[in-house]
């Protein structure tokens, strides 16, 4: 994990190493022992930035530091106003990490505290549609402008970390507009999730929650940050869904998906009411009544079935209504009925279609529970599958709207019977930037240089005559 708490300083742990090996009298199989556990915990956690969380927290509702950035929050743009605070990390920090995904292009970058360098410095969170990558590259370039400002005549170089499908996509833009002296670098976005939720759980306190809105006095109940975190089911939910299990720090398997994610509920809605915005839908969700185009166990039994444990409410078919409605439309037309002066208008008036009295708010509450019922069964077979009692829910789809928590939340607990726990993150659309941030390694650092010293220092071992003892 890549906080100073738990992260040895690699570079000087081998120099050590090969010091120990000259120097010390120890068995001989102590010492070989000894070089290759050292050797084996430095392949599986490779040298990356070291930030300094102790006594980190997030700073709820503060107007997001734009640290001499001048894009304005606007159409396409919307800095989170979650920053994370970390009071006593007051090194440099060359690099800035975005997550470019089908929809949204999600940035990480860091920034110091006005006024001393001794109050430590945050991480900034920044959303950008996809399709304005000239505002991301823009971005980008003031963020570079900034650091170049802020670190001295001679800083070491600028890195931007990316990952997500755009970070191919946009790769040669990205170099072209940035310059020689930008790193671009590109990250796997599987384990840059893992990696950014791994950090959440395990480091930032009041990140991780539950979500009952039967609890009192609120339906949100956070955990505590805790190293017990494996195994556990990610379902990331951006444009379409993966589901991966993590079995341990980087250890990980995409066991499954779907295809109905969050472009599904964006692009329906699109045709179906005319919404140009994603947050536009769910404000509207949240005024619907989805009872107006789905059909309900109520609608079929005249109340709950008691007998196999289905509440009235419960969704029999989503849009069931509409077909019936539409077709009773079609025979009191025929009949010269229609809507008298004063009736609701509904989204087909004002799209010039005929009238069905189906409301915008219904349709877009109801098509957010079909897909994140969805999601939430196909999550619970996962987890039943593979024997995970814990499913963390990240991704830019949820964005803490109560609805969506609640649907998933409820499915998971009814498909388990409670015996599995939904999770839920403030900063649940960052993870694979997050990810992306920590992974950032110093130049000549990794696998291949440890692996290098490693075997120089393991070959004085053998020097020394302790090979053969060990061997015996």
């Amino acid at each position: 994990m890549s906080s100073s708490k738990d992260m040895s300083d690699l570079g000087r742990g081998q120099r050590a190493e090969a010091a120990t090996a000259k120097t010390e009298e120890r068995p001989a199989a102590s010492e070989m022992g000894k070089a290759r556990n050292q050797l084996d915990r430095t392949i599986s956690h490779p040298g990356s930035v070291k930030i300094n969380v102790e006594g980190a927290f997030i700073v709820d509702d503060d107007p997001a530091v734009k640290n001499g950035t001048s894009l304005s929050e606007g159409v396409g743009i919307h800095y989170e106003h979650k920053d994370i605070r970390l009071p006593h990390h007051t090194g440099v920090v060359s690099h800035v990490a975005v997550d470019i995904g089908g929809s949204l292009a999600k940035l990480v970058y860091f920034s110091r505290e006005p006024g001393s360098p001794t109050l430590g410095g945050r991480l900034n969170f920044l959303k950008i549609e996809t399709e304005r990558i000239d505002l991301i590259l823009d971005f980008l370039q003031q963020v570079k402008k900034q650091y170049l400002s802020a670190n001295g005549s001679n800083p070491p170089e600028l890195c931007v970390m990316a990952t997500g499908g755009g970070s191919y996509r946009f790769y040669e833009r990205m170099k072209e507009s940035l310059g020689g002296d930008v790193d671009v670098i590109r990250e796997d976005e599987m384990e840059c999730l893992i990696i950014g939720l791994d950090f959440f759980i395990t480091e930032i306190p009041n990140e991780v929650f539950t979500y009952n809105p039967e609890t009192a006095p609120s339906p949100i109940q956070f955990a505590s940050p805790r190293p017990d975190i494996y195994p556990y089911l990610l379902v990331n939910i951006g444009s379409g869904v993966s589901m991966i299990k993590v079995s341990g720090p980087r250890q990980f398997q995409r066991v499954g998906g779907t295809s109905l994610g969050g472009g599904t509920l964006f692009g329906l809605l699109s045709l179906l009411t005319g919404l140009r915005t994603f947050d536009g839908m769910l404000e509207m969700a949240e005024k619907g009544d989805n009872a107006g185009v789905d059909m309900l166990v109520g609608d079929i039994y005249g109340g709950e079935y008691g007998k196999i444990g289905l509440k009235s409410s419960t969704i029999a078919s989503t849009y069931g209504k509409v077909f019936r409605m539409k077709r009773a439309a079609e025979r009191h037309a025929e009949d010269g009925e229609g809507l008298s002066n004063g009736d609701p208008m509904s989204i087909e008036d004002q799209f010039g279609e005929p009238n069905e009295n189906f409301k915008v708010e219904d349709m877009c509450r109801s098509l957010l529970y079909a897909v994140s019922n969805n999601i939430g069964q196909i999550a619970f077979l996962h987890a039943t599958l593979h024997a995970l009692p814990s499913i963390y829910f990240g991704g830019s789809f949820i964005q803490g709207h109560p609805q969506t928590m609640n649907t998933l939340s409820y499915a998971i607990k009814f498909w388990s019977q409670g015996e599995k726990q939904a999770y839920f993150l403030r900063h649940e659309g960052y993870l694979g930037a997050v990810g992306a941030f920590l992974k950032r390694q110093p130049r000549n650092w990794g696998r291949r240089n440890s692996m290098e010293e490693f075997g120089h220092a393991i070959g004085k071992i053998h020097s020394k005559g302790y090979g053969d003892e060990a061997e015996r």
